[in-house]
């Protein structure tokens, strides 16, 4: 969801250079793994070109070779974006992300908890899933408007999986 919104608000898909801003042609998505060495961030690239699955089988293997220590620069350079998730492994409810230079844009992305809302009826209720998602945006690169037009995109995609279809 977050590659397909890069290419569809590629503004966030940037960076900034001392002159001017950067934007790229291909979306390559860092993920953060967290491991007894550090903190390391892998390159899925291409990601708005990849389903699911693929992208899922390389997180796997890209993480495996970080907990392994033996990650290779072309392992986790050249990254357009990161993605930044505690609430899968960790719990963490919401969180914010500090920014990979010279990224113009990182997701902090929280756990999912079911909650109750409203049913069609006026005695009717049923469960939704209900997850955080925290942009953090270098404003030399990505203003608020961006951002939320960025955060517009990747929201519809969650919502929406069959629209994420390849």
């Amino acid at each position: 969801a977050a590659a397909l919104a890069l290419r569809k608000v590629p503004q966030c898909n940037s960076s900034w250079t001392n002159d001017y801003i950067r934007q790229y042609h291909n979306v390559n998505i860092n993920v953060a793994v967290q491991t007894d060495h550090g903190l390391f961030v892998p390159v899925i690239r291409d990601a708005d070109k990849k389903g699911l699955s693929i992208i899922g089988e390389e997180v796997k293997q890209l993480a495996k070779k970080a907990k392994e220590n033996s990650l290779k620069p072309q392992d986790y350079e050249g990254g357009t974006f990161t993605v930044s998730n505690l609430g899968g492994p960790f719990g963490v409810k919401q969180f914010c992300a500090i920014i990979n230079p010279p990224q113009s844009g990182i997701l902090a992305v929280g756990s999912a908890e079911r909650r109750v809302i409203p049913g069609s009826g006026a005695e009717e209720f049923k469960f939704a899933s209900f997850m955080s998602a925290t942009l953090s945006c270098d404003h030399r690169v990505i203003d608020g408007a961006i951002g939320a037009e960025w955060l517009k995109a990747f929201k519809g995609y969650i919502e929406n999986p069959e629209s994420m279809l390849l």
